[in-house]
């Protein structure tokens, strides 16, 4: 039994079939990038968050030079992969969260995400669910993830295209002092990353992995 697939994994096969009959990479190039692409996760972005909550210089490196950063913790842009597969980006930028400011990312058109160094975007990222709504109701699509903030924080819902990756460095929570790089990157989840969560001490994966239907603000 072979389940329907959407429009999108469609357009997905015929360009992968007409890139190896052109000649663009092979089928073996293809998998090895699969499977590349596949083991990735959020663990370089979360020790670069910690690191950058231990170290002044390195938070500041990381959010003027985000490139640079990132190589500190084994990330290249320009080369992700290590074998000749080129990034598809032309910026990246990690978006500092404040006690008066919530970030949160989104790419309303398609799915673009920083996959060289969060991983493979997770599914709910993709849906026309997440993306068409949180542009305009951000805060009724947070408390669905189980963030409620306070009106007295702004939030910031910042669109991602074909030219821009950005990532999310929460604030670090309260109760952490004295924490090792290691302790505090355990609590730096893929979510905290994306800005639909904040990192809390017991909090390690992401509990959190789907979104409910929506229910239209009043005023609409």
């Amino acid at each position: 039994m072979v389940d329907e697939i959407t429009d999108f994994e469609v357009l997905e096969v015929a360009l992968r079939e007409l890139c190896i009959e052109k000649g663009i990479f092979t089928a073996a190039e293809h998998r090895h990038f699969t499977e590349f692409a596949e083991q990735i996760g959020p663990t370089p972005a979360a020790h670069l968050v910690a690191r950058a909550w231990l170290e002044p210089a390195f938070k500041t490196l990381a959010l003027t030079e985000p490139m640079s950063a990132s190589k500190e913790v084994g990330v290249n842009w320009m080369e992700p992969t290590g074998f000749g597969t080129p990034s598809d980006f032309t910026a990246f930028q990690i978006l500092e969260d404040t006690p008066t400011l919530h970030n949160v990312i989104v790419c309303a058109l398609c799915s673009c995400y920083p996959r060289p160094i969060l991983g493979n975007s997770p599914e709910w990222y993709r849906t026309p669910n997440y993306r068409r709504r949180l542009v305009r109701w951000p805060r009724q699509v947070l408390a669905e993830f189980g963030l409620y903030l306070p009106d007295d924080v702004a939030v910031r819902v910042q669109d991602s295209n074909q030219k821009h990756r950005f990532m999310v460095m929460p604030t670090r929570p309260e109760g952490t002092d004295g924490w090792t790089e290691d302790q505090l990157a355990e609590i730096v989840t893929r979510d905290c990353l994306i800005g639909v969560a904040l990192p809390k001490v017991g909090v390690t994966t992401n509990v959190i992995t789907d979104t409910r239907p929506a229910v239209h603000p009043i005023a609409d």
